[in-house]
């Protein structure tokens, strides 16, 4: 999420003085405080997007954050200052981007299911970020094992019934058989696009789409918070958010918080931005475990993500 310097600041004052507590406290009391602090940033927020971990969202926060600096005056060597600008400037809009499922982020989820009282988040502009569970599954091991931050890894393992050690565990393990694997990403998936049908402002798009037309879901997004953009401006943001311009900026250390944060610059499956490659998952499996990961997904998938036929076909922007 693209925290606000004083967001920052109130994760920080949450995070470092429960680390002393014993676990089951420390959990329970950073799953409340870190999921009260998601839901009063979504209320600050604009546009919320509801996303898997590797399925794009901080690339399309990349974009969008981009897209709003460049016309409101914000240079890209000052993208870092856009949340604090934001605080400031209430023309200047924030993006929430959440998972809504495990850990803290799950305070957001629950405020948008179906069966939820009236909320103001109920109401705001959603946009379902989906992508060929197949690809997250790959992305999200290294995700997992390499990026993920101890605190927010521990209160995931929290929920799980086999907790996994990202220390020892394999890729096939971890696709196939664990409990944030290939089956948890496909109920994600099915779970999101059910609750999508009852909120007001929504948009259903994909990885693959951003990555086939990314100006045209940009338009499309903004279009849905209401706000129009020329061709040209459009194009800046798209540049600025290029895989090779992206993978250039996180490489040099340019983001300082976030998800583009610099981890090991010695490996490259550490990096956020890492390959940018749709059905890349064929290249990690023989072709009986692709096989199987294939079946899985035609046979308990949703048809409308639009992956269900094909597990490599890519799903279109739409209006839900």
């Amino acid at each position: 999420m693209l925290f606000t310097d004083k967001d920052n600041a109130r994760k920080a004052l949450i995070i470092g003085p429960t680390a002393v507590l014993p676990r089951p406290l420390r959990v329970a009391l950073r799953r409340k405080l870190l999921g009260n602090l998601e839901v009063d940033i979504a209320r600050r927020s604009r546009l919320i997007i509801v996303a898997h971990p590797k399925s794009g969202n901080t690339w399309l926060k990349v974009m969008l954050t981009r897209l709003y600096g460049i016309r409101h005056g914000i240079a890209p060597e000052d993208f870092a200052r856009y949340p604090a600008l934001a605080d400031r400037n209430p023309e200047i809009p924030r993006f929430a981007a959440t998972n809504g499922w495990y850990s803290y982020e799950r305070a957001v989820g629950d405020l948008l299911t179906p069966e939820a009282p009236d909320s103001e988040l109920r109401h705001k502009p959603v946009v379902l970020l989906a992508r060929n569970p197949l690809d997250i599954a790959v992305s999200w091991y290294f995700q997992f094992t390499k990026r993920q931050s101890a605190h927010k890894q521990e209160l995931i393992n929290a929920t799980l019934a086999h907790p996994v050690d990202r220390s020892r565990i394999e890729m096939w393990d971890f696709v196939r058989h664990s409990d944030i694997g290939l089956p948890s990403l496909i109920d994600f998936l099915n779970y999101w696009v059910h609750n999508l049908a009852a909120l007001d402002h929504t948009l259903l798009t994909s990885y693959e789409a951003l990555r086939a037309d990314p100006a045209a879901v940009l338009k499309q997004i903004t279009t849905l918070m209401g706000d129009r953009f020329s061709d040209e401006e459009i194009r800046q943001a798209v540049e600025f958010g290029s895989f090779d311009n992206l993978r250039k900026l996180e490489s040099e250390g340019f983001f300082r918080s976030g998800g583009l944060t610099l981890r090991n610059p010695k490996d490259p499956e550490s990096f956020k931005v890492r390959r940018a490659k749709v059905g890349g998952y064929r290249d990690y499996f023989s072709a009986e475990q692709a096989d199987e990961l294939e079946a899985l997904v035609r046979a308990r998938l949703s048809p409308a993500l639009g992956y269900h036929d094909h597990p490599g076909a890519q799903t279109s922007s739409a209006a839900v």
